[in-house]
């Protein structure tokens, strides 16, 4: 007969669990109210009386329902008994943001968290074995990979923080017992008895009727997503082998070394790159449309976006990178054509090529689509006819490194395709012209150009699919040469002037 070790108390569970924590440093517990965090601070208050550590609890008010007030006051009573500092946020919960009120409530409590627990602290979480369970099928349910269907882990990394559920392995029972045992007190959630909720309904119709038929349904659930655990460990390992065959860079893989993995194998790497990333991993509708766009040629903007992230394919390379705000319609800049054009994305490294006269000031705006200009002897053309009859370049203002529209090794700005200066020196040569450039109508020239001010120079930097124009008020407007211009090439919408 096997021998089976016998079942640690409690008590020493969570004094183990302690003991794993980073010394000198806080531990905090996230206090709802109910049976499972009342018991897990009170069991941790004990262990930090005898071996001395900080302890602070957080509790999250939502605001959802009207026991809301009752949840803070008893968290409140249970610290003053306690002798545990606690902290309290009240946050709004948006259920229109497209997660819905359980998806809302989530997000909005983790950043709460975040809050107030310091980077190098932990913060304990009370999920216990039949929470494991209810997760467990929700995730096989919604068609899950390995990656879903382990659950809940004991522990992780989480923003330079540690999150740790010491109760995993304990069932709802057994704390119920022990908090019995104790005299403990503590407030129930009305909506947990609502069966309307997916988690509800597992919880109180269908885990009961397997336990008749499987009494030990839940531990046996359990027991599956920590094996399902395992084998996504491995699966990172894996991917991250991978991810140092194409050069151990997670923003920057090169198209050459995906093609040559299975497909299986791609989307692991994308999704681990996502994840080393700090991004949300894309959907698997997305993640196949980003793949099936791998091949695309070189001068496509290929952008797949999703919740959380987005990714891009240019020169060779796909890069996942975190979406970026919308330009704010009212900023603008003054620049001098030569120092880094600083956006709000960060610094453009570009300058005008050429000789520096002629010029009057240069004003850096937003974009509003549908620009013209007029090439001599060609007539009116939009932005993309002419960078790309002057062999223009794709140029970003990322300020980070690595990735399309940012630096290369030496720390200058990567242009896609030909040198800024080769299209500066073209575009100079097909001699373009601003819109009424010749007819002493600066008003018209500026209704042409979509409304912006438009002088004696064009400059329109393609940043992420953002458009940054500059434009120069020329100190002769009826100069019908550019003395200098670059365009670089980027998609013009809108209705032409």
């Amino acid at each position: 007969m096997v021998h089976r070790p016998e079942k640690l108390p409690l008590q020493s569970l969570i004094d183990d669990a302690l003991a794993q924590t980073p010394p000198g440093r806080r531990v905090w517990v996230a206090l709802s109210g109910g049976l499972d965090s009342s018991l897990l601070l009170t069991l941790g208050a004990e262990a930090c009386r005898r071996h001395p550590r900080a302890l602070h609890a957080i509790h999250v008010n939502h605001g959802l329902q009207q026991a809301a007030a009752d949840f803070e006051a008893h968290c409140r009573t249970l610290c003053r008994r306690l002798g545990v500092p606690l902290c309290v946020e009240h946050v709004s919960v948006d259920p229109a943001n497209g997660q819905g009120l359980e998806g809302a409530a989530r997000e909005a409590r983790y950043a709460a968290l975040a809050r107030c627990v310091a980077e190098g602290e932990s913060l304990w979480l009370a999920q216990h074995r039949d929470d494991q369970a209810e997760t467990l099928l929700l995730a096989a349910l919604r068609g899950s990979g390995v990656r879903g269907l382990a659950g809940m882990p004991v522990g992780r990394d989480w923003q330079q923080r540690r999150l740790q559920r010491p109760l995993l392995g304990i069932s709802r029972a057994e704390l119920e017992a022990e908090a019995a045992h104790l005299g403990l007190a503590w407030t129930e959630d009305p909506s947990n008895a609502v069966p309307d909720q997916d988690r509800n309904y597992l919880r109180h119709a269908i885990l009961p009727r397997l336990a008749e038929r499987w009494p030990h349904a839940a531990g046996s659930l359990a027991r599956s997503a920590a094996l399902c655990g395992e084998a996504d460990g491995l699966l990172a390992e894996l991917a991250e082998l991978d991810l140092d065959g194409l050069g151990g860079a997670p923003g920057r893989l090169p198209r050459d070394g995906l093609s040559r993995l299975s497909a299986p194998r791609r989307r692991l790497l994308i999704r681990h790159c996502c994840e080393r990333l700090g991004l949300a991993p894309p959907p698997a509708r997305r993640l196949e449309s980003l793949l099936a766009q791998l091949d695309a040629r070189e001068d496509a903007e290929t952008l797949v976006a999703w919740s959380g992230g987005e990714a891009r394919v240019w020169r060779g390379h796909l890069y996942p990178l975190a979406p970026l705000p919308a330009l704010p319609t009212a900023w603008q800049l003054a620049w001098d054509g030569c120092s880094p054009l600083a956006t709000p994305y960060g610094n453009c490294r570009v300058a005008l090529a050429g000789p520096a006269d002629g010029e009057g000031d240069l004003r850096a705006m937003p974009r509003r689509g549908g620009e013209r200009l007029r090439l001599a002897g060609r007539g009116r053309r939009d932005l993309q006819a002419a960078a790309s009859g002057a062999g223009g370049a794709t140029l970003g203002a990322r300020a980070a490194g690595g990735g399309p529209g940012g630096r290369d090794a030496g720390g200058g700005a990567r242009p896609g395709g030909r040198s800024v200066a080769g299209a500066c020196r073209r575009l100079a040569r097909d001699g373009l012209r601003h819109p009424g450039a010749g007819d002493g109508s600066a008003a018209q020239g500026q209704a042409e150009a979509g409304g912006l001010l438009v002088g004696g120079l064009l400059l329109q930097v393609v940043e992420q699919q953002r458009r940054v124009v500059v434009a120069a008020q020329a100190q002769r407007q009826r100069r019908r040469r550019w003395p200098r211009a670059a365009v670089f090439r980027g998609a013009a919408r809108g209705a032409s002037g």
